[in-house]
């Protein structure tokens, strides 16, 4: 009897550590609305387990050429675990009430291929989620349009680059690279666990 349940006990923490592996935490646990469209993404389902790299976006700013870069980092990265999440705001007033003249801007005008939501606020109590979850994990909260939030691939850590920080800058690239080898090699070590 007692093996029996040592065998349940052992059994039900392992389903229980399995169920809680597959679960998201406050940034990547909501289903935000693409942009242009109606349909939702399940954050979680879509980017569990990739490096993500979270932008305010806003089509009529003087950093709207940041586009390019993030489309090329998304290029360059994906392949290795790296998705870029871009989050149209007005909270600045600089996009367009219009979501097809915003999609026309990312998609059409930059080439964006990465993944676009509808519009929404990034700042104060009408942020959206993500955004909520990101302002409370590191204090800071978007001062203007294109701020980047880089988190890792466990949603453990998050380093918030402000509109000046370019996507191709070196110090942000180091914290990239850092962060996709580190959820890399926390891959390996999990598949060699198995």
């Amino acid at each position: 009897m007692k093996t029996w349940l040592n065998a349940a006990v052992l059994a039900t923490s392992v389903i229980s550590t399995s169920a809680i592996a597959n679960q998201c935490g406050e940034i990547l646990g909501h289903a935000m609305q693409q942009l242009n469209t109606r349909e939702t993404v399940d954050l979680c389902e879509q980017y569990q387990g990739k490096t993500v790299l979270v932008v305010n976006t806003a089509s009529k700013c003087g950093f709207t050429k940041q586009f390019e870069g993030l489309e090329a980092l998304y290029q360059k990265y994906q392949d290795k675990g790296l998705v870029v999440l871009g989050f149209p705001s007005d909270s600045f007033k600089q996009e367009y009430d219009d979501a097809e003249k915003t999609a026309e801007v990312c998609y059409l005008t930059y080439g964006v291929k990465f993944p676009m939501f509808t519009t929404t606020k990034v700042k104060g109590d009408e942020a959206n989620p993500v955004f909520k979850a990101l302002i409370a994990k590191t204090g800071e909260t978007p001062s203007w349009n294109f701020n980047k939030y880089l988190i890792s691939s466990d949603e453990q850590i998050v380093k918030h680059f402000g509109s000046r920080t370019a996507p191709d800058d070196k110090d942000f690239i180091a914290e990239l690279e850092k962060m996709l080898a580190a959820s890399s090699g926390a891959e390996a070590t999990t598949k060699s666990g198995e």
